[in-house]
């Protein structure tokens, strides 16, 4: 379990992970597979029969699961799974026609095409090539001390009190080697040295190795992935306890995981979308500015004067977000307007959309005890339960409110009963929900299918968000929700935020390097609350976070203050003009979200992503690419000036158009009303001439070319009505560009640069 300083607050709801068991003195548990003997083969894999050092006979199977991918099982028998496949199934392995196995005397051999396993039998050991032979991961051999007694985990599983505690496999760490993923972890991006365990977490902040979201998968600097099929509280120790070592440990009942070749990130997540399932494409008008009524008591009044002083204002806005006080206070799980100050919802909804808004609710799982829904749920069998029978009521909230049933979502008619509740708040003209918590499922709960909570705990958050989805895309037409935990296939709920972290520019640091690490485990649309949730922000940081948020791939304004730029006149300019720079970035945010719904490679992305081999890369945790040519460090100091890493290239400031080299770091100070915001040489940004105040669902029209520099290149620029590909290309003294599809090109600008440009159309 991780650490906890004493005396200091934590919750003492019993939602923490259960420790592993610790054997005896003197007893023995610890086995390592010895050596194996072929069973059976085809084409794509082999199964084995396998002893371990504790005279265990266990099976191995090790096959292709697609072009690149290996998997690898080690269990009791052929049909053990992961026990979260009794409520999801997160994982579905592919096939590869090219697949071919050799087995020789001694040794296997598994060809996936570029990546391929190599199995000696005895002694038992497996190593992991690309295609021309070069090893990118093998298994550790194990380290012993003295005694003889082992120090690391092999390849094997552990028994305690006569009972399986666990699995696990060990890899050999280089020295130079770099991971990164796990989910949002708000640690710094290469998570060497670190031990992340996957376990969500009410993270009380977004500062610390407890996360909303964890994917049991990482990928290394040395061109892989590596993939853990379970639910249950796997932890990593990536060269902690063991610097020449990643060690997994997977209390399950095997280990089920999966190598995934490279070479580079963005080609490893492909792959990986193809185990799990592709991302979700957000509506578009959800990549406009999100809004929120903040965490105070809001009125049907106060939702119009809000909309009304937005547009008054010219601020570009398409989502108003209602907090908890849409409710009764006391009542917020009941899932009911409050009457009494909003006497006509469905009226509003209506003068809402007629103005240009689309309207998200706030919600969660968790029922009080207090709620009139609570006995007739209870009754029927809707709610998680102890191990006695009796309904699991459970402080999910650490105090701050009454105790909850947990909606049992393994039970199809809680399902059916819980969507009922929001089908008729859609029906009403609600487009989307924020699922809120669902981190909050107790270890010795009991579930309507049999798992105990610690299976479900995890898998819980995907049970939870499809169900919300589905009821939600078959009244809107989409299935995006807000959430803010999920697991192992959340990019099919389309947009996770980073949760409830303070106002100072150190928790805007770490929420960057969350939603970096978040990307880099699959998730391409992600957001975070601009200002911070806890508290208010000074003025300053108020802009660089909107900043931040305006250069994300979904923005939300969003506290326990308000975060309404108007609350801020001092700076409200400054706020609401990085609003309008997203905005007339638009054109190439959407793009770049389709590339990404395409590819899983993140819109916000890691520098690793484009610059595999540069090793800062996997270091600069503080700035990123959006889409591929737009580079952005927001400004996470309040003295205005920071570092920012260059890759290798040149680069132009947006404000300026200097030409800078990279390779390098360069210090930057920008005043509050421009953030840190580079492109490529010689890219080519579309934009909005002249950007509205929302988004919309229509097509963009008209649309702009900003040139940075002059060289050659090429973008594709995607719409509702399919994607325009423009190149560019030097003419002579000038630039001629040629625009192929259907987008109507305005003109181009040029960024440092003053030369003729002639722009065909074909």
């Amino acid at each position: 379990m991780p650490y906890r300083p004493p005396l200091v607050a934590h919750e003492y709801f019993v939602a923490d992970p259960p420790e592993l068991p610790v054997r005896s003195h003197g007893e023995k548990g610890l086995s390592a597979l010895t050596a194996a003997e072929l069973v059976a083969s085809d084409t794509s894999g082999v199964t084995l029969k396998g002893t371990t050092s504790a005279e265990e006979t266990l099976l191995v199977q090790v096959g292709v699961a697609g072009e690149g991918v290996i998997r690898v099982r080690l269990g009791q028998d052929a049909d053990a799974r992961t026990r979260s496949a009794a409520a999801i199934s997160m994982v579905t392995p592919g096939e590869y026609a090219g697949a071919r196995v050799d087995v020789r005397d001694g040794s296997v051999t598994v060809d996936a095409g570029s990546l391929r396993a190599e199995i000696t039998l005895a002694p038992w050991h497996l190593r992991f090539t690309d295609a021309g032979g070069r090893t990118i991961l093998e298994q550790d051999r194990g380290h012993t001390d003295i005694s003889g007694r082992m120090r690391t985990l092999p390849f094997g599983r552990s028994s305690a009190g006569g009972a399986v505690a666990g699995y696990h496999e060990s890899f050999v760490a280089p020295a130079d080697e770099a991971f990164s993923g796990f989910g949002e972890s708000f640690t710094p991006l290469d998570k060497r040295g670190q031990r992340p365990v996957m376990w969500n977490f009410d993270a009380f902040g977004a500062e610390s190795q407890r996360a909303y979201k964890n994917v049991p998968f990482y990928l290394s600097s040395r061109g892989y992935g590596v993939l853990v099929d379970s639910g249950t509280p796997v932890e990593f120790d990536v060269c902690q306890s063991t610097h020449s070592c990643v060690q997994i440990v997977v209390p399950d009942d095997l280990i089920d995981y999966y190598v995934i070749a490279g070479p580079g990130p963005a080609d490893v997540l492909g792959r990986f979308d193809l185990l799990t399932c592709a991302p979700l494409l957000p509506p578009k008008w959800a990549f406009g500015t999100w809004i929120s009524s903040g965490f105070f008591v809001d009125t049907q009044e106060r939702v119009m004067a809000r909309a009304r002083t937005i547009r008054e204002r010219g601020i570009p806005c398409d989502v108003l977000h209602l907090d908890t006080y849409w409710q009764k206070d006391g009542h917020w799980s009941d899932l009911q307007w409050d009457a009494d100050t909003f006497p006509d919802p469905e009226g509003m909804l209506t003068e809402l959309d007629s103005m240009g808004f689309k309207v998200c609710l706030w919600m969660n799982p968790y029922i009080s005890h207090l709620s009139p829904a609570f006995p007739e749920a209870a009754e029927k069998g809707y709610f998680l339960k102890k191990q006695d029978g009796e309904v699991y009521v459970a402080d999910c909230w650490h105090g701050s409110y009454p105790e909850c049933g947990i909606v049992d979502f393994t039970n199809p008619a809680a399902v059916e009963w819980f969507q009922g509740l929001l089908r008729r708040l859609l029906r009403q003209g609600v487009q989307v929900f924020k699922t809120d918590f669902a981190e909050g499922v107790p270890h010795d709960a009991v579930a309507f299918n049999g798992m105990a909570g610690t299976d479900l705990h995890n898998v819980y958050t995907l049970l939870f968000n499809d169900a919300v989805s589905a009821v939600t895309k078959e009244i809107t037409g989409h299935g995006m929700v807000w959430a803010r935990s999920s697991f192992l296939g959340g990019q099919r709920h389309s947009a996770q935020w980073g949760g409830d972290t303070y106002t100072s520019y150190p928790a805007m640091g770490s929420t960057l390097r969350g939603g970096l690490a978040h990307g880099l485990s699959g998730i391409p649309f992600w957001s975070h609350d601009a200002g911070g949730f806890t508290g208010r922000p000074t003025d300053d940081l108020y802009v660089r976070w909107t900043q931040f948020g305006a250069l994300s791939p979904l923005l939300r304004l969003h506290g326990t203050t308000s975060r309404e730029p108007w609350e801020f006149p001092e700076v409200e300019a400054e706020a609401v003009e990085a609003l309008r720079l997203r905005y007339r970035l638009m054109p190439y945010i959407y793009s770049a979200a389709v590339e990404a719904a395409r590819t899983g490679a993140p819109m916000m992305r890691a520098l690793c992503v484009d610059y595999p081999d540069d090793p800062v890369a996997w270091q600069a945790d503080l700035e990123y690419l959006l889409g591929r040519d737009l580079l952005v460090a927001p400004m996470t100091s309040p003295e205005g000036v920071r570092k920012v890493y260059l890759p290798a290239g040149e680069w132009v400031d947006h404000w300026t158009g200097e030409v800078l080299t990279g390779g390098r770091y360069v210090t930057v100070a920008t005043p509050l009303d421009r953030v840190p915001l580079f492109a490529r040489r010689g890219a080519l940004v579309p934009v909005l001439a002249e950007p509205g105040e929302t988004v919309g669902d229509g097509p963009f029209g008209e649309v702009t070319l900003v040139a940075y520099g002059v060289g050659e290149s090429r973008t594709t620029v995607s719409d509702l009505d399919g994607d325009t590909t423009v190149t560019a290309v030097p003419d002579g003294d000038g630039l001629r560009v040629t625009v192929s599809g259907g987008m109507r090109i305005a003109g181009v600008e040029l960024v440092g640069a003053s030369v003729p440009v002639v722009v065909t159309t074909i």
